[in-house]
């Protein structure tokens, strides 16, 4: 699966400058509404904090998938950010998060989101992967490395 089609060099942060789990989706929510595809930030905000209300999308590994079905898209988006430092983001390990992927998804779009969210999770569940996109340097380096990765 090629992530680099739900994503733009301009929805990639390395450097999130949150220090709390509000923070962090509020600052990946400012990147996402740089997409074409997002109609409305506040609205998306409101989507992805009642979806994270529910139970974390701090899945482990140093890894989180903030993440909504909402009206406010018209496909799916993903916005990343990294911490070196991480963040208390309430995952289910309990460790800090450094690496977070935000996903967007039309209301309509069951299938095609839920086949992202598991080949991000299957990614992620490698040390190697993980390692890999703490050290990467450029937002096209990075989508290449997740279109290229097993």
């Amino acid at each position: 699966m090629k992530l680099s089609k739900f994503c733009e060099e301009d929805l990639i942060k390395f450097n999130i400058e949150a220090k709390t789990k509000n923070e962090v989706i509020e600052e990946l929510v400012e990147l996402a509404a740089q997409s074409k595809l997002v109609k409305d930030k506040d609205q998306l905000l409101k989507d992805i904090i009642t979806r994270e209300n529910l139970v974390t999308t701090g899945v482990g590994y140093g890894v989180a998938f903030p993440h909504a079905k909402t009206k406010t898209t018209r496909g799916i988006v993903i916005a990343f950010g990294r911490s070196d430092e991480g963040i208390d983001f309430e995952a289910m390990d309990k460790q800090l998060v450094n690496l977070f992927f935000l996903i967007a998804a039309p209301e309509d779009a069951i299938g095609a989101h839920l086949k992202v969210m598991a080949h991000l999770s299957y990614l992620m569940k490698s040390e190697k992967n993980r390692e890999k996109l703490m050290q990467v340097k450029s937002p096209g380096e990075l989508l290449q490395i997740l279109d290229t990765i097993e």
